[in-house]
């Protein structure tokens, strides 16, 4: 039986349409994208069968090139796709956070450090510079490190911030390890950066740690 044939509210476009796409399972969505199947296998079953192989959604959108084209039903073209969805999605994030509006949404401001930040496997140290108004002005990757750190000094910190004449700035980094709890290395870097930044007149408003599947804010923790 192929999709056509399910009933009405069950197809994945169909229900996409009906309910919206948060109704959609992940195979469902992924089906969305694949558009046909294989021989044997609808677009859900096939699916199904890649998001088991790989191991969740996420693994398959953060798999390489040549993982992703080795299997059935996917190749170049799919891959290239798929990083142009993946593209317009980070792009969509980062507009809705661009100088024309006020960065007053902490879950936007989080889910957007989280896709920028999530998938590397060695720690990054970000910083999103902000005006007076706490408008985005540009969003930089400062330094990286190995999988367990990232020397962050502070004197290059108020550099690029003084070269962007940031009044604010918010500090992000990830734990490659997938855990977002802050280590004391966490604590002492931003009380550095405050200070130095103070000397200055700059504000820290804010240091996410970003893990696997959650993110951790010093502001909203009462940690800065």
């Amino acid at each position: 039986m192929t999709i056509k044939d399910w009933p009405a509210d069950e197809r994945p476009r169909e229900k996409l349409l009906q309910r919206g796409a948060h109704a959609l399972s992940d195979a469902e969505l992924l089906a969305i994208f694949l558009r046909t199947g294989v021989t044997g296998l609808s677009a859900v079953e096939l699916a199904r069968q890649l998001l088991s192989r790989f191991g969740s959604l996420r693994a398959l959108l953060e798999a390489d090139q040549t993982h992703f084209c080795q299997e059935h039903g996917l190749g170049p073209a799919k891959y290239t796709q798929l990083q142009a969805v993946l593209e317009m999605s980070k792009r969509h994030l980062e507009s809705t956070l661009s100088r024309g509006d006020a960065l007053t949404d902490a879950a936007t401001t989080k889910q957007y450090l989280q896709h920028r930040l999530r998938a590397y496997p060695y720690e990054v140290f970000a910083c999103l510079f902000l005006d007076t108004k706490h408008r985005m002005i540009s969003f930089d990757e400062l330094f990286s490190g190995t999988i367990d750190g990232a020397s962050v000094y502070p004197r290059e910190v108020v550099k690029r911030a003084l070269k962007h004449n940031a009044a604010a700035v918010i500090f992000a980094h990830n734990h490659p390890s997938g855990i977002a709890e802050p280590s004391q290395a966490d604590h002492a870097i931003t009380q550095r950066l405050k200070s130095a930044l103070a000397l200055v007149d700059i504000r820290v408003l804010d240091h996410v740690i970003v893990g696997d599947n959650e993110t951790v804010s010093f502001a909203e923790t009462g940690q800065i």
